[in-house]
């Protein structure tokens, strides 16, 4: 099992930023991939960034050139930093981690962005 227990959500000012943090914990050996997704009210869960073990990163349309993603091994937690919010960043952040064919969520942060 993998743990993975975020924090750093919060209410901000539209073209604020926050840095969102994802623990993890447990037998994480193996893991292959990490990712940031979020959930607005009414809508489906969406990919926001992963990142793979070698670091290489991939990001939603939305967010580019706003967001980074990065993870520290040493600390076994994994970074989502937001720049340049918006309202319609306004959502639940989960984190995950997909091992093997094992799929690993955290219980998610509330990100609330006010015009």
């Amino acid at each position: 099992q993998v743990q993975l227990v975020e924090s750093g959500g919060g209410l901000v000012q539209s073209g604020g930023s926050l840095r969102l943090s994802c623990g993890y914990s447990g037998f994480i050996s193996g893991i292959n991939a990490m990712g940031w997704y979020r959930q607005a009210p009414g809508k489906e869960r969406e990919l926001v960034a992963t990142i793979t073990n070698g670091g290489g990163a991939n990001y939603a349309d939305s967010v580019k050139g706003r967001f980074t993603i990065s993870k520290d091994n040493v600390k076994n937690t994994m970074y989502l930093q937001m720049n340049s919010l918006e309202p319609e960043d306004t959502a639940v952040y989960y984190c995950n981690a997909q091992k093997l064919k094992s799929s690993y969520w955290g219980q998610g942060t509330q990100v609330t962005v006010s015009s």
